[in-house]
């Protein structure tokens, strides 16, 4: 083998390499997700901590930011912010999630409807500072039950609820 050969074996192979580690990288990229405002705060860290690894049947996906975090499918996640602004009295609807253990307060708001008729929905705590809002895509609320609100109760409720819906 020339000495060329050699140096052009290891550039290809270099070039293959680098190859394998950007298709891996890219398969592995967070969701951008951008943080609230309030995301330091460390409740934030203690709720995204205690949040589960799988959503129902969604699994956990890595995101770009403090106090976030996401599941299911990267083109169209479920996504989890802690440290956002704690809505005020409203008109909006408001869920209480209670699964007999952990009581939550959701502020729902519903956005417009796509061509299939199904929508994408907002919840964010009531009456919890720092704030935690869920965004659920309308290609998740097609196809599934926002029941899940449910299993991010236990999370959620480290941080001390002030007030209730009425």
């Amino acid at each position: 083998m020339t000495p060329t050969s050699a140096r052009v074996r290891r550039g290809a192979t270099a070039v293959a390499s680098l190859a394998v580690v950007a298709a891996l990288g890219a398969c592995s990229s967070p969701v951008v997700v951008p943080a609230g405002p309030d995301a330091a705060d460390p409740l934030c860290a203690s709720v995204v901590l205690a949040v589960p690894d799988e959503l129902a049947g969604m699994p956990r996906l890595d995101t770009s930011s403090q106090a976030t975090t996401a599941w299911g499918d990267r083109a169209a996640p479920v996504v989890l912010r802690c440290g956002v602004e704690p809505p005020a009295p409203t008109t909006d609807p408001c869920v209480d999630a209670d699964d007999g253990t952990t009581q939550v307060d959701w502020v729902a708001v519903a956005g417009p409807e796509d061509a299939t008729g199904a929508a994408p929905w907002t919840f964010v705590t009531y009456g919890r500072d720092p704030a935690v809002e869920v965004r659920v895509p309308a290609e998740v609320t097609s196809s599934r039950s926002t029941s899940f609100l449910l299993d991010l109760g236990a999370a959620v409720s480290l941080v001390e609820q002030t007030r209730e819906c009425l």
